[in-house]
């Protein structure tokens, strides 16, 4: 168990997925740690490499149990159970939790920490809020009644749309008071640079995790209708499987790959050399929070092709740095995607222009600015005992 420093500002990150830590949230925890705060993250267990990556940020790593994509009720109130020995223990200052169940078990474990400040981080809906089935409905009031009752003692509840944030004050989860929204995760402009446009024919990209509802089996339909008129185009899929019940089946991506329909990369860590590569960065979601990897093609100088949806429409002014589509729309997907070979000749303003967008509005430097004003750091004094 990490040990508290005196005089310092504990901070507590609590993550459901190791993994995701130092690429979406290193460059707060470095913030935070050059701030002056002591930064604790808690995560699933890791392995040894994403542990090193972790502590590299100069902070503590402390694993506990959690299943991220699955209702279990014996294992989510072991969840429940080891965050709250673990905060009382660390006796933080403050808590940051983020992603669906370190929000819910992480509010309710909060409370029988005496001074301890909970924060969420809404960076998305997810599963539980969209679609209109009877299963789905029956699982959105469970969890609109478990975020109100866990967000009940909160002290700021953070979103990265007003969309997201809206739909919360609605719903009577979070009183608007509490709300607070951000540009997304941001994106190290400096680490992501423009990259000149390559060579060859239009290579479309789509990197995400293989969920339905990343429009990934849209992407592959437009890229078959598409390859009928331009077959030497090229349309590749970066991404890991995701156990998900919307998961899509390894075996379905592999169909696409083998006739040639799409080239599957499988998962990276570094997904750079990947946008280097392509022409037209894409991204066909049903919904986001703000898509890390939109905001990452935008610093690299990529014209941006995605869906009029929650997160996604508010990384794109169309004609200007990209184009817009509705989702779940195939056919209108494949015919923007004909529009982008049609006019290779503005490709080049328009990826100049989500450069600038990404370094006005994006630029994790100003993102962590107001995320530290909301979270008090470097403003008030830690309790000490």
């Amino acid at each position: 168990m990490p040990v508290r420093e005196k005089n310092k500002l504990h901070l507590l990150v609590t993550s459901a997925y190791p993994n995701s830590v130092a690429g979406f949230r290193g460059d707060l925890i470095r913030a935070c740690v050059a701030a002056g705060s002591q930064v604790t993250v808690l995560s699933a267990t890791a392995e040894p490499e994403v542990e090193h990556q972790i502590r590299s940020l100069k902070c503590e790593f402390h694993p506990y149990s959690i299943k991220r994509n699955a209702i279990n009720v014996s294992s989510d109130l072991k969840t429940l159970g080891e965050l709250k020995t673990a905060y009382r223990e660390l006796s933080p200052d403050i808590i940051l939790a983020y992603t669906i169940k370190p929000i819910i078990w992480g509010g309710i474990a909060a409370r029988k920490v005496p001074n301890a400040r909970f924060f969420a981080l809404v960076t998305g809906l997810g599963y539980a809020f969209q679609g209109t089935s009877l299963k789905r409905r029956l699982l959105n009031g469970l969890v609109t009644w478990l975020y109100r009752f866990a967000l009940r003692g909160s002290e700021g509840v953070i979103f990265q749309n007003r969309d997201n944030r809206d739909l919360f004050v609605r719903h009577n989860i979070v009183a608007a008071e509490k709300c607070h929204v951000v540009n997304g995760s941001g994106v190290n402009v400096a680490s992501f640079s423009k990259a000149a446009l390559p060579a060859g024919p239009a290579h479309f990209l789509v990197i995400a995790r293989l969920l339905g509802e990343k429009g990934i089996r849209e992407y592959c339909r437009a890229a078959e209708i598409v390859k009928r008129q331009y077959p030497d185009c090229i349309f590749s899929v970066v991404g890991p499987k995701d156990p998900s019940p919307d998961g899509i089946n390894i075996e379905e991506i592999n169909q696409w790959h083998q006739n040639n329909t799409i080239v599957y990369h499988g998962a990276t860590s570094d997904v750079q050399p990947f946008i280097k590569s392509c022409h037209v960065y894409t991204l066909p979601s049903y919904h986001e929070g703000m898509p890390r990897t939109v905001l990452e093609s935008m610093a690299m100088g990529r014209p941006i092709l995605t869906t009029d949806v929650v997160g996604c429409r508010e990384t794109v002014e169309p004609g200007v740095n990209g184009q817009l589509v509705p989702k779940g729309d195939a056919e209108a997907l494949a015919l923007k995607m004909i529009w982008f070979i049609e006019n290779r000749d503005q490709w080049q303003a328009m990826g100049d222009a989500s450069r600038k967008i990404a370094e006005e509005k994006f630029d994790v430097h100003k993102v962590n600015q107001q995320m530290l004003k909301i979270l008090g750091i470097g403003q008030i004094t830690p309790v000490v005992d």
